[in-house]
C-alpha cells in the first residue's frame, strides 16, 4: 500500500508537469475545478479521514484548509462555494505542494507503524481510488479551462492523449442474446459502493454497435439540421439547445467554413474517423433518434463489455442513476461519497482515455453526470430499437 500510495500521488503531480503556474488557478465554470484545488483536495482527503482522527499526535498542516478544500462532505463542516474554487490565489501553488509533501510524509510514517489499524485499509484504498478519479477530472477540467483561451494552448505536445483512438472493429454489430444476466460487482477486490448489490436482470436481447459514433457520422447529423429540428430532442434538451445555442459538440469551432476541434494537443481540423466526444446525454439521445437507433441501457452495456471496443470514451446509457437492490450508505462522511447523488443523473459506462486503467478494466464501474454536461470525454454507442 505504501508503494501504491507513492505511485498514485506522484502520478497526480506528473500530470501537472506541462502546466505553467498561471494554469493552476482559473476555474472556467462551476462544473470544473482548478488543478491547484484537485492537488489540495485529494490531500485533504487523506488528512481528514486518516491522519486527523487516527494518527497519533498528528498536527494539521493549516487549520483553514478544511474549509478551503472540503468538496461536498456536509458531515465535515462548511466549505468554500464550489464556484469560488478559482478565486483562491492563496494558498500559493508552492504552498499546496508543501501541503502534499507534508501529508505524504505523515501517511507513509503511519502506514509503517506496526499498530496501523486494519480497519483503516479500506479507507486508505478509497482514498487512492478517489485520487485516481481526480486525476481524470484534473485532465478534463483543465482541458475545458484551456479551451476558453483564444490562444488554444497546448497541454500535450506529444499528441499522445486524443489522437491515439482505437482502431474500429470490422464487425459493425455485436449481438446480445435474450435472457437473465447477473450485474453488479462481486469479488474480493475494490469497487465503489454504487456497484454493490449484485442482482439479476432480464434483457430482451439487442444488437449493439461495435464502435463509437465518429466525427464524420455526427457531422452528417449536423449537416442534416439536427440541431434545428425539435423532433429529435427531448423537451428539456430542446430547451437547452435554444438557451445555450448549441450547434455542434463542445470544443468544435467553425473556421473558414471548416470544423475544427480543440484537443489537448491544440486546435486542428476535425479528424473524420475519430470518435466524436464531449457530447451531452441530450445530444447522444437526439443523434440516436435521428439515426433511428437508441442508446444501450447500463445493464446491456455491462453484459456486452468484453465484446465491445471500449475504454476510450464514456458512453451515455439510457439508464437513470439509481441504487441497486440492498444498497446502503456507509456511516458518517464516507456515506456521502455516492448515494446522495442518485437523482436527476444518467449513467455512463466504459471509461475514457483519461480514466485510470484499473477503473476501466472493471465492467461494473458506474459513472454518472447530469444529462446536459459535456466536458468529460463522453461519446455515443448505438443499439437497435
Amino acid at each position: 500500500m505504501i508503494e501504491r500510495f507513492k505511485q498514485i500521488r506522484n502520478h497526480t503531480e506528473n500530470l501537472c508537469l506541462p502546466l505553467k503556474v498561471e494554469d493552476y488557478i482559473p476555474q472556467a465554470t462551476v462544473d470544473v475545478s482548478p488543478p491547484k484545488w484537485h492537488l489540495a483536495h485529494t490531500t485533504w482527503f487523506f488528512e481528514t479521514f486518516i491522519l486527523k482522527p487516527h494518527a497519533p499526535n498528528y498536527q494539521v498542516f493549516h487549520e483553514k484548509y478544511n474549509y478551503l478544500f472540503n468538496s461536498y462532505y456536509e458531515s465535515i463542516g462548511d466549505r468554500v462555494f464550489r464556484d469560488h474554487r478559482g478565486h483562491m490565489s492563496r494558498p500559493t501553488v508552492s504552498e499546496v505542494y508543501d501541503y502534499r509533501a507534508y501529508v505524504n510524509e505523515h501517511i507513509v510514517s503511519y502506514l509503517e507503524r506496526a499498530d496501523f489499524p486494519d480497519s483503516l485499509r479500506e479507507v486508505m484504498e478509497l482514498g487512492l481510488q478517489h485520487e485516481q478519479q481526480h486525476q481524470e477530472l484534473l485532465i478534463t477540467d483543465l482541458k475545458y479551462t484551456l479551451a476558453q483561451n483564444p490562444m488554444f494552448p497546448t497541454y500535450d505536445s506529444g499528441n499522445s492523449w486524443e489522437n491515439n483512438y482505437p482502431e474500429p472493429s470490422e464487425n459493425r454489430w455485436v449481438e446480445l442474446s435474450e435472457g437473465l444476466y447477473t450485474v453488479g460487482y462481486s469479488g474480493d477486490g475494490f469497487c465503489f459502493d454504487n456497484e454493490l448489490g449484485q442482482h439479476k436482470v432480464y434483457l430482451e436481447g439487442c444488437r449493439a454497435a461495435a464502435n463509437y459514433v465518429t466525427n464524420e457520422e455526427y457531422l452528417a447529423f449536423i449537416n442534416d439540421g439536427g440541431y434545428s429540428d425539435f423532433r429529435h430532442w427531448l423537451s428539456e434538451a430542446w430547451g437547452m439547445v435554444q438557451e445555450k445555442g448549441w450547434r455542434a459538440p463542445l470544443h468544435w469551432h467553425r473556421i473558414d467554413d471548416q470544423w475544427h476541434e480543440y484537443k489537448l494537443s491544440g486546435l486542428a481540423a476535425i479528424d473524420p474517423k475519430a470518435p466524436v466526444r464531449h457530447i451531452s446525454y441530450f445530444e447522444a439521445d437526439a443523434y440516436a433518434s435521428w439515426a433511428g437507433k437508441r442508446l444501450l441501457t447500463e445493464f446491456e452495456r455491462e453484459a456486452l463489455d468484453s465484446a465491445l471496443t471500449g475504454g476510450w470514451l464514456w458512453e451515455w446509457t439510457g439508464s437513470a442513476y439509481l441504487p441497486y437492490p440492498r444498497f446502503s450508505k456507509a456511516e458518517g462522511a464516507i456515506g456521502e461519497y455516492n448515494g446522495k447523488f442518485m437523482v436527476n443523473q444518467m449513467v455512463l459506462r466504459g471509461g475514457s482515455l483519461a480514466s485510470p486503467t484499473n477503473h476501466v478494466n472493471r465492467s461494473t464501474y458506474r459513472n454518472f453526470f447530469h444529462p446536459h454536461l459535456r466536458w468529460q470525454f463522453n461519446g455515443i454507442r448505438l443499439a437497435n430499437k
